[in-house]
């Protein structure tokens, strides 16, 4: 590129490998962000139950960098449109990578709670550790499920509707944000869980029982006849029906073949996420879990019109907290005994650990101790 300013802009946004420039860039960011902020404005406006915006879910995206395929982060800007109408939104995320930019832009505050769902370990983002728990008044208002390779539609069952259940009774949304990222399907040619179409479904099934106004977002999918069976169903899913399983005769019929069905079987992939992970990642959580002893509240200020933009002074775009990265070593304390045997490939004894400043910025120090992950007591 002869434009050394130009040049400079792209290194500076993390435009690039990852990010490409393409034609239509601007259409794409445009079309992906104004959908979920369309959505929103529909559930504040209560025109809708149930929004869906499969072109959005970019959960990488930072306020200041492309990040992972992601440009615009859409979800960040959905929710802040929810936030005008509604006290508390949760966000929920079944992508096979950690939801790394939607954790960091609410890191900070208890009116948004991020649930992250996501194989962790050498994978790209690398972040969503189970002790990253949030910071300042968004204490313990981050959830991360650290998962291993293989997850079926059983194991992945009895973690997230356990945990799920125990946020909606604690937290009380008042909106639910669920990103539907089809890459934890089996067969993904980028992902490593073994997630049927219906097992992936069932989160949004399940959500859909507790009648509070909710937002279906897309997100990665990397086999693409998988990502259409995944969101026509999860479709169906939102509005109350039940599809043929058999595919009706289209102009990409073909891409579906040979079975030309909406369902495909798992494969025989092994599960390498034991019972007893499962039951030590479920109990770690639900502790975490039972500190919030009720919902957060709001004081009470006028309600803009949806329609009106707010005019906020804009933060430093170069400053934003530094995510904890996987490094292979990264380890947690615990006052357990039985918390001395690794989990997902990391031990819970010695090596490096992290703390957050006041800014929200990670050091990784061996000399600092990790910050307190005990919940306060009730």
């Amino acid at each position: 590129m002869g434009d050394p300013s130009a040049a400079r802009n792209l290194r500076r946004f993390n435009v690039g490998e990852d990010c490409p420039v393409f034609d239509g860039l601007f259409d794409f960011c445009r079309a992906s962000a104004g959908g979920s902020i369309g959505a929103a404005v529909k559930l504040n406006r209560q025109d809708a139950d149930i929004a869906i915006n499969w072109g959005g879910g970019l959960h990488h995206a930072k306020k200041s960098e492309a990040s992972g395929f992601c440009y615009v982060n859409d979800i960040v800007l959905g929710i802040l449109e929810l936030l005008k109408m509604f006290k508390r939104v949760l966000y929920i995320d079944i992508d096979v990578h950690h939801g790394d930019g939607v954790e960091e832009a609410f890191y900070t505050t208890d009116r948004v709670m991020t649930v992250s769902f996501h194989k962790f370990g050498d994978f790209f983002p690398g972040t969503g550790h189970i002790r990253d728990v949030g910071a300042e008044k968004g204490k313990y208002y981050a959830l991360n499920v650290p998962l291993n390779d293989g997850m079926d539609d059983e194991s992945f069952r009895s973690l997230f509707r356990p945990l799920i259940q125990k946020v909606m009774e604690v937290y009380q949304p008042e909106a639910v944000v669920l990103q539907c990222g089809a890459d934890s399907l089996s067969g993904d040619r980028l992902g490593c869980f073994n997630l049927s179409v219906k097992g992936h479904a069932d989160c949004l099934r399940f959500l859909r029982s507790y009648n509070v106004p909710l937002m279906v977002l897309g997100g990665g999918g990397y086999t693409i006849r998988n990502v259409a069976r995944c969101w026509c169903y999860e479709t169906a899913v939102a509005v109350g029906v039940e599809p043929d399983n058999k595919l009706p005769y289209n102009e990409y019929f073909e891409y579906f073949g040979p079975d030309y069905t909406l369902h495909v079987d798992p494969s025989p992939m092994e599960n390498l996420n034991t019972p007893k992970d499962m039951e030590r990642i479920r109990n770690t959580l639900l502790e975490q879990l039972s500190g919030l002893i009720h919902a957060p509240s709001v004081q009470f200020q006028h309600t803009p019109p949806v329609n009106r933009v707010l005019d906020e002074p804009e933060d430093d775009m170069e400053t934003r907290p530094k995510p904890r990265i996987w490094s292979g070593t990264a380890t947690y304390e615990s006052d357990s005994d039985d918390d001395d045997k690794p989990l997902h490939g990391y031990s819970c004894r010695g090596g490096a650990t992290t703390d957050r400043d006041s800014t929200g910025e990670d050091e990784m120090d061996d000399d600092n101790p990790e910050p307190d992950v005990n919940p306060p007591s009730s």
